[in-house]
């Protein structure tokens, strides 16, 4: 068994997947309470030049320090714990084996939000002289988190309504 199978085993499990997601609750409520002074480039679809440069004045020294520090470390522990989540429950979820590979689209999110976090760290580090090629490439793996993550959500649900669709004609056939 590969590295791979035996974490999504794990993370498929029902105590893993409550732990998961009261982890995702707590890191998503203390991104809530990050004295930034603005709103996180992370939350948004995607910014150019100058919205990066307009939201990092906003956020000011003390802003941008805290900021950085949230990206290395909350930001790095949201993104595993989220996907592992959504890679657990899309992993679960799935009416046959073949259909497990899904769960790699929540992992391809984590690890565009890892780029994400890091083109953001740099840009804060090095404010104000940003590059628009730095904010492009941060905006489009901030894009591609979105995607994958937006993705999931609806391989979440539409997996969710198979299985449910499924026990109810099980149910409906042993009667």
């Amino acid at each position: 068994m590969s590295a791979m199978q035996r974490y999504l085993d794990f993370v498929a499990r029902t105590p893993v997947l409550i732990v998961l997601l009261v982890v995702a609750v707590l890191l998503g409520a203390a991104f809530q309470a990050l004295p930034i002074g603005g709103e996180m480039l992370d939350v948004r679809q995607g910014y150019d030049h100058g919205e990066v440069v307009a939201a990092m004045a906003q956020y000011g020294d003390a802003g941008r320090r805290v900021y950085i520090w949230a990206s290395a470390s909350l930001d790095t522990l949201f993104p595993i714990a989220a996907c592992s989540l959504l890679a657990g429950l899309i992993f679960r979820l799935r009416p046959n084996e073949r259909l497990g590979t899904l769960a790699f689209v929540p992992i391809a999110g984590a690890v565009f939000d890892f780029g994400e976090n890091i083109q953001i760290m740099a840009m804060l580090a090095g404010y104000p002289d940003i590059s628009t090629t730095q904010v492009a490439a941060a905006s489009t793996f901030t894009q591609l988190k979105w995607l994958a993550i937006n993705a999931s959500f609806l391989l979440v649900i539409g997996l969710g309504l198979t299985a449910l669709f499924r026990r109810m004609l099980r149910a409906r056939r042993g009667r």
